[in-house]
């Protein structure tokens, strides 16, 4: 009997070490990889890197266009993140809640399936079913549409869509039943309890399925290349015109750069890219907590 409480003492102590270890790495990569990024391109960060020779107000006026800067790709990144974001999250919530709360087992285990599959299908694949559906509009619509801003805003919507719905589905399915019925027993609604109730209670959660695809729609490429992105466009001026675009930029300079001061531009790139990121990220979690604080 002895022996085998210590071997069980043992084998928990060598699983909690597994665990520490296993957390300490993923820390050391991600300081790793974020070291090598600040290493290669802080010193390249300034006003120069993102307006060029354009003066910072009049390129945030619009009053002069930037051809040397990164301002036109932070920008375009920024309203395609918005527009893919804003496209999935409505379809997203309403499919997990329906899913969580109103579907039939059967139901359920249909749609989980298509939402697992959907979550599979590579963005090469997402971005070529894209260019598609541009090539079907510009053959029927005249010519007039072209791959644009918001063809790659609902292309990178459906691939970011899984992600939204699997997480509000979890979050209301997580919810102790004590607190499933606080407001039902109350004399509220099925409805009034999942606004004033269940959704507040499962916030956090959807939350992080929102993050999840700020970080999966700021770092797509394979999509936007195909549907809408190019080198020099300058700032969107439309949802139908083509846009420039960070991870774009950052692929497009580290595979054809002539020069380091090209490659160094592409660190600096990267580290825009992940101040953008990290500011959208800061809002969805000030929104989360005022939207605590009101309820």
């Amino acid at each position: 009997m002895i022996p085998s409480r210590v071997n069980g003492e043992a084998c928990d102590r060598l699983m909690t070490l597994f665990c520490w270890g296993c957390a300490l790495t993923l820390t050391l990569v991600l300081a790793a990889i974020l070291g090598f990024l600040f290493f290669k391109g802080w010193h390249v960060l300034g006003p120069k890197l993102i307006f060029g020779e354009v003066r910072p107000l009049d390129a945030l006026l619009f009053k002069k266009r930037v051809f040397s800067g990164l301002f036109p790709a932070a920008l375009g990144t920024f309203c395609l993140i918005c527009l893919a974001v804003g496209t999935a999250l409505p379809l997203g919530l309403a499919c997990g809640i329906y899913m969580a709360e109103y579907a039939s087992n059967r139901v359920k285990s249909f749609f989980s399936l298509m939402v697992d599959i959907l979550a599979a299908i590579p963005s090469i694949v997402v971005g070529l079913f894209g260019f598609s559906i541009t090539v079907f509009l510009h053959h029927y619509f005249g010519g007039r549409i072209l791959p644009c801003l918001g063809i790659s805003g609902i292309a990178l919507a459906f691939l970011v869509l899984p992600y939204i719905v699997k997480t509000t589905r979890i979050a209301l399915e997580q919810i102790p039943l004590e607190i499933r019925m606080t407001g039902l027993s109350l004399g509220a609604s099925p409805l009034q309890n999942l606004r004033h109730v269940l959704i507040p209670a499962s916030l956090s959660d959807i939350m992080a399925g929102i993050v999840l695809a700020i970080g999966r729609c700021a770092e797509d490429t394979a999509v936007i290349m195909l549907t809408g992105v190019v080198a020099t466009a300058g700032v969107p001026k439309s949802l139908f015109s083509p846009f420039e675009a960070l991870p774009f930029f950052i692929y497009y300079t580290a595979s054809e750069y002539s020069d380091p001061a090209e490659l160094e531009a592409a660190y600096g790139a990267a580290l825009i890219l992940l101040a953008i990121c990290t500011g959208l990220f800061i809002i969805s979690f000030q929104i989360k907590r005022r939207y605590n604080s009101f309820n």
